[in-house]
């Protein structure tokens, strides 16, 4: 399971009332793929940097999910169908790696190993 951010533009011809159950739609796809849904923001009417088939208008919504990417891919394929659906933008939010050696961690901005500044001192 990884973690995803999607971004979505709904035309802005759409009733603000009816997002909700629009986005829920989809949103089921990532609960019945095993998936999990983080949040949910709904950003309302935004001013698009360029206009989109003609419009200058979209409302936004960010969802945050936990799910396969063979899951979320599905959601985006459907997504594209969508008339009602403008755009959307897809994003892998990956995890911070721990180094696993820290004692190979260099103590200047030249990358030498503290062992390494020693002998080369000597």
């Amino acid at each position: 399971m990884r973690k995803y951010e999607v971004m979505v533009l709904i035309d802005s011809d759409v009733d603000e009332r009816q997002v909700p159950g629009l986005v829920d739609k989809y949103l089921e796809i990532i609960t019945q793929g095993g998936g999990t849904v983080e949040s949910n923001d709904l950003w309302g009417r935004r001013r698009l940097a360029y206009d989109i088939n003609k419009k200058s208008e979209a409302i936004y919504a960010v969802l945050r999910v936990v799910a396969e990417p063979s899951v979320v891919q599905e959601m985006d394929r459907r997504m594209g169908i969508d008339e009602q659906i403008v755009r959307t933008k897809v994003l892998r939010i990956e995890e911070p790696r721990k180094s696993k050696n820290k004692s190979a961690k260099s103590d200047d901005a030249t990358g030498v190993k503290s062992e390494d500044a020693a002998a080369a001192q000597s």
